[in-house]
């Protein structure tokens, strides 16, 4: 812990970029906060590496940025880094194993993620020093701007269209459902937006959509209105991590420790189980750093939902779940009167088994309870031989790791679904 006159707690608890000066007003360091106050207070009010405690007795001075939201100051931070080169940030040796976002100069350009030592074939945003807030940035954009990432000897070849085409991302070059010049279009939108003109943007959005509606082409222009609203309220308030680039990583927040002393990783798995909406069963299993703790696994008897709606369950269950949180000291940090009983311990990460749909009902519970936790979908893919994620893995997180814990979670769910749909049987 480290002592000092900064007046970091006068920054406001918005998302932003923070500038770390030395005496002589040279940038040592830059980063980005979903909450400026916040993150920037962590330096100096917890312990820390000796590269970070380094970095904190060279602070004079601290100047930010506010952003709208968390996805733009992962933007501009990125801006900043290639600008600026803190030497707290880049080192010569990082350089190549940065991140960038790629934008190719093909017919029908590709957006893609590349590292610093791939050859260039286009355009090129970055560096950005955080693989996983990164991938889950594209993943927000692509829905408000979808673009393709197929080669160009695929286009307008399939005869079906591809995944990303049936769930919002791709614009359809696959099978030809989209003009060179439309796509050129959207491509040059997301251009000026990886630019940090957000506002332009919006201007020229509305603008298309005005003369779309002048045209009585009301389907286009309802898809630009949806783009629209997308875009001013970009929902991005769980993928960006506070503790990451520079800081080890913290306990997370459930704040509970291995018997050698380091910090548990606790992923909670979440399923649903029924046919046809009768003896529904949801169910929670822990995997703590990797290893399952059958201590800490939770079965909920669905009671609001009597027809088959997975999603209507999954958010039933989550809510019933997080009216038991605690703030990782055993006291209750939340929940109804009524519901509210010992806490249990938030998780660093939460796996729904299920698609887009079920993963946005989750990040929807998580707002309403103002919880900022880190938040995975996964579900089959074609032919259900696949294992699609949904949202950026954590750094440290193995993917064989989210699969067993998908695969018992289905397990636990179903043990308890046919339990009860014995005593159904006995008792009818």
């Amino acid at each position: 812990m480290v002592k000092t006159k900064i007046p970091y707690k006068s920054l406001p608890e918005t998302p932003g970029v923070y500038i770390m000066k030395d005496a002589g007003g040279r940038v040592l360091y830059v980063g980005k906060a979903g909450n400026l106050r916040r993150r920037v207070s962590s330096y100096f009010e917890r312990p820390h590496d000796i590269r970070i405690q380094t970095l904190v007795t060279k602070i004079k001075r601290i100047d930010h940025e506010n952003t709208d939201t968390a996805l733009e100051a992962l933007i501009l931070e990125a801006e900043l880094i290639k600008k600026l080169r803190p030497p707290f940030n880049v080192r010569e040796k990082d350089d190549k194993s940065f991140l960038y976002v790629e934008i190719t100069k093909e017919k029908f350009p590709r957006v893609l993620l590349v590292r610093g030592k791939d050859a260039e074939r286009g355009l090129r945003f970055g560096p950005f020093t955080s693989a996983s807030s990164v991938r889950e940035a594209m993943r927000i954009l692509r829905r408000i701007f979808p673009w393709s990432t197929h080669a160009p000897e695929v286009i307008g070849k399939l005869k079906r269209p591809c995944f990303d085409y049936e769930v919002g991302m791709c614009p359809g070059t696959c099978i030809g459902a989209i003009t060179r010049e439309e796509y050129a279009h959207t491509i040059d939108h997301l251009k000026l937006f990886l630019e940090g003109k957000k506002k332009a943007v919006l201007r020229l959005f509305e603008k298309d959509m005005a003369s779309a509606s002048k045209k009585l082409d009301f389907e286009k222009a309802e898809r630009l209105r949806r783009r629209i609203f997308a875009l001013r309220h970009i929902q991005d308030t769980a993928f960006i991590s506070e503790n990451e680039v520079l800081l080890p990583a913290a306990v997370g927040p459930g704040s509970a420790s291995s018997k050698g002393g380091g910090p548990l990783y606790r992923i909670e798995g979440y399923d649903i189980s029924n046919i046809s909406g009768t003896a529904a069963v949801g169910s929670m299993v822990v995997f703590e750093n990797g290893v399952p703790n059958k201590d800490e696994y939770r079965k909920f008897k669905i009671k609001s939902i009597f027809e088959p709606n997975d999603v209507g369950m999954l958010t039933e269950v989550l809510e019933r779940r997080f009216a038991h949180r605690s703030d990782g000291s055993g006291r209750n940090a939340g929940g109804r009167e009524g519901l509210v009983h010992a806490g249990w311990r938030l998780p660093d990460l939460i796996l729904i088994d299920g698609g887009l749909a079920q993963a946005n009902a989750a990040k929807k519970v998580l707002l309403r309870a103002g919880l900022r936790i880190p938040m995975l979908g996964i579900a089959k893919g074609a032919e259900r031989k696949r294992n699609d994620i949904i949202g950026g893995i954590p750094k440290g997180v193995r993917k064989d790791t989210l699969i067993r814990v998908r695969d018992e979670a289905h397990r636990f769910a179903i043990g308890y679904h046919k339990k009860l749909r014995g005593q159904n049987f006995l008792t009818g």
